[in-house]
């Protein structure tokens, strides 16, 4: 089982998308800067948002991307309002 996860910055007003196969582990790496160049060591008040769980690594990190090319809150915000969206772009992408 993988996840797909959302994490929500107060800071900084914004969202970071990534996947994993441990959320809590990936959240508690995160806030600690383990990823000392990454997006996330902008701020130590990353919260987790939101996690969907997919089937495998590959449709975590297809919905990963596919969110990110969207370059939309609004979308991200959607997605966290109804979940169901994310299975139908994993239908489509089958």
């Amino acid at each position: 089982m993988h996840f797909l996860y959302i994490l929500y910055s107060k800071k900084l007003n914004r969202y970071y998308i990534g996947e994993t196969a441990d959320v809590s582990f990936r959240l508690k790496l995160h806030l600690d800067k383990a990823f000392s160049t990454s997006f996330t060591s902008r701020s130590d008040d990353w919260e987790l948002v939101f996690s969907f769980q997919t089937q495998t690594k590959e449709d975590s990190l297809y919905l990963e991307k596919f969110i990110k090319r969207m370059k939309s809150k609004k979308f991200i915000e959607k997605i966290m309002g109804n979940p169901e969206i994310l299975k139908e772009v994993l239908k489509e992408k089958k």
